[in-house]
């Protein structure tokens, strides 16, 4: 046999020896549906449960004090990082979106939602909750309380903090002595006062 038939003969064989490799079952592997059921597994699920102990990445939790609000068990009254212009805008954003529809643009716990009928909110300026420690705020928020469910799948963690700050920042409104405003601007708030007084008077009339 020449060596140019020799050559044909295994090129031959190498094309049929691919083509039998590359059968339609490739294309149709077994796989698994979502909520199906599968006689692979004793339980007959598709879905596969979590191996006990598994802990998703970025998930492991190990700081207390920023994941609960809590150290020892008990609330906190600090924030776990610094609260800077930032956070506070971010809060404000996130308050309007999540709480403003039931507890009010104010925190007076006299939102849209309410109004329509719905369970009053609660009022953040009322003693209680103005004497309130920041990490209860947080547990509420991930958590729920009484009529108010949990965010913790709308709201992440950080944010939670950013939205605590925020409502800190009501309660400190509603109730802010003029000693309280920074010294650069207590003359502006001064000027304010002064022009309010004798507008209100005038409404009273």
């Amino acid at each position: 046999m020449s060596a140019r038939r020799r050559n044909l003969l295994a090129g031959l064989v190498a094309v049929v020896a691919l083509g039998a490799g590359c059968r339609q079952d490739m294309h149709d592997q077994p796989r698994l549906k979502a909520q199906a059921r599968s006689e692979f597994w004793r339980d007959d699920r598709a879905g596969r449960p979590l191996v006990e102990g598994t802990i998703p990445r970025g998930h492991l939790r190990e700081d207390e004090f920023l994941y609960t609000g809590r150290q020892y068990g008990q609330f906190v009254n600090a924030f776990p990082f610094v609260i800077d212009q930032k956070r506070m805008e971010r809060g404000r954003d996130r308050y309007n979106i999540y709480c403003a529809p039931c507890h009010g643009a104010t925190g007076a716990g006299n939102g849209m939602v309410v109004q329509r009928g719905y369970r009053a909110a609660g009022n953040f300026h009322q003693d209680r909750l103005r004497n309130e420690r920041l990490g209860y705020f947080y547990d509420v928020i991930a958590n729920g309380f009484g009529a108010m469910p949990d965010y913790a799948a709308q709201i992440g963690v950080e944010d939670r903090w950013a939205i605590v700050a925020y409502i800190r920042a009501l309660q400190l409104s509603q109730h802010a002595r003029l000693e309280d405003v920074p010294a650069a601007r207590r003359a502006e708030a001064e000027k304010a006062l002064s022009g309010a007084a004798p507008a209100a008077a005038g409404a009273a009339h």
